[in-house]
């Protein structure tokens, strides 16, 4: 304003308006402000001596801890009327005087998560959901780790309990067979008593591995684990209810199989969750691209707009997007590619939560899918399994490119627990108690 006050009479009000995209009507307003109008005082609004009258009764100690409407009863009981309830209301509010009678707890403000991958085995996210069993009030614990960028699973677990032990042994392993560096990565879980559990925080620690939550009673700060556990339930041949534990098994392996490698995925461009975290699907797509060209070739007339091209895989996967005004806040290459979003580097005396630990053993089962190699550094493009697991087609079922290779498994609960079975892509095989 004092820019176009100073120049308007040389170089014109109307240039200087448009140049500084400046209304008009808001510069000629702001030369002459309309005059601030006082609101009348009401005919029937107490005096000065009233309002200081109601507040000195209200004052008195026999109403001191009482609220308005039973000074105001009591009042006329004693058959006295000094105004109405709502003036009281008023008085006190105008003197600082009303506020929230009870000590409540107030919770604190949780900061919502924002991660962001652009590769896999950037972040990961993880839950627990439960499967009916064979009778009423019984209950298999499906545990399910997956690549929010590829949606591929790279780990699951299932127990007929939930357990924090279990749920870190299942992430050690996972990021064991998945060579995840300190700094690599960001596993974003919910705030239940194994994700937030003592022992967990000590791993994430220890393997240099940013943990997030979402916030209370917001369901969709996981939306990735979410809606893989639907399309999980909602399977044609999803049973209602499964008869034993190792009748759950042998259908969770069927369905990490095909939702792996098989399921044509619509929230990346149709490919196959392996193809992406493996670094295929730009073959893939040059394949399909291959295969429109001859039936443009073929048929032109068949397609108006022009040659048809596949879609590409997303460039990223994001937890809660900032808006579009956040982002042009802060420039992109400075932005954190993951877990600084969501409160930057996280020290051990954070990661510490208070959590109890499940004491019983349980028969449990832990798939750990294999690695997808990294070069170092977060941002590393996927490519071909590692090379300590060499490709090697499997008897049955599994990838055409994945290994079979099995090493021990320590056991969650120390060496009075039997030993499990684990199971790698439909291969089994005995994992002897350490």
């Amino acid at each position: 304003m004092e820019t176009i006050a100073l120049h308007g009479p040389r170089l014109g009000v109307a240039e200087l308006c448009d140049a500084l995209a400046v209304p008009r009507a808001t510069y000629y307003r702001r030369l002459t402000p309309p005059p601030v109008m006082e609101r009348p005082t009401p005919p029937r609004a107490l005096s000065s001596e009233e309002r200081q009258q109601v507040l000195d009764i209200l004052h008195e100690p026999r109403f001191v801890d009482l609220a308005p409407g039973q000074v105001h009863a009591q009042l006329l009981d004693e058959g006295q009327y000094i105004c109405s309830e709502r003036t009281m209301y008023r008085i006190l509010a105008a003197n600082a005087e009303v506020k929230e009678r009870r000590n409540q707890l107030r919770h604190p403000e949780y900061k919502k998560p924002e991660l962001l991958a652009t590769g896999p085995n950037q972040v990961w996210s993880w839950d627990i959901t439960k499967l009916l069993g064979p009778q009423k009030w019984t209950y298999f614990y499906l545990y399910v780790v997956i690549d929010i960028y590829s949606r591929y699973v790279v780990g699951w677990l299932l127990a007929d309990r939930e357990d924090a032990g279990l749920a870190r042994k299942l992430i050690e392993e996972t990021c064991e067979r998945q060579n995840i560096q300190p700094g690599q990565l960001t596993v974003h879980a919910d705030r239940g008593s194994s994700m937030k559990s003592k022992s967990l925080a000590l791993l994430y620690a220890d393997l240099g591995v940013t943990k997030t939550h979402s916030r209370p009673s917001v369901s969709d700060d996981n939306p990735y684990s979410e809606a893989q556990f639907k399309t999980f339930k909602y399977r044609p041949d999803f049973p209602e209810r499964f008869g034993s534990i190792e009748d759950a098994r042998a259908y969770c392996r069927r369905f990490f199989h095909w939702y792996n490698c098989e399921h044509r995925h619509s929230g990346i461009a149709m490919f196959t969750p392996h193809d992406l975290h493996h670094g295929l699907a730009d073959a893939r797509r040059t394949a399909r691209a291959d295969v429109l060209r001859a039936a443009w070739t073929k048929h032109p007339e068949r397609f108006p707009h022009g040659l048809p091209t596949p879609l590409a895989p997303p460039s990223a996967a994001w937890i809660n997007k900032p808006s579009s005004s956040a982002a042009t806040a802060e420039p992109a290459d400075q932005r954190a590619p993951h877990g600084a979003q969501a409160g930057g580097a996280v020290n051990l005396a954070q990661m510490v939560n208070a959590a109890v630990e499940g004491g019983d053993r349980a028969t449990s089962e832990v798939i750990a899918q294999p690695a997808a190699k990294q070069s170092p550094g977060v941002g590393a493009a996927p490519c071909a399994p590692t090379e300590r697991h060499p490709p090697s087609p499997p008897p049955e079922r599994g990838y055409p490119d994945e290994s079979l290779s099995i090493g021990d498994l320590a056991e969650a609960d120390g060496p009075q627990m039997s030993p499990r079975n684990l199971l790698w892509d439909g291969v089994t095989s005995e994992g002897g108690a350490h």
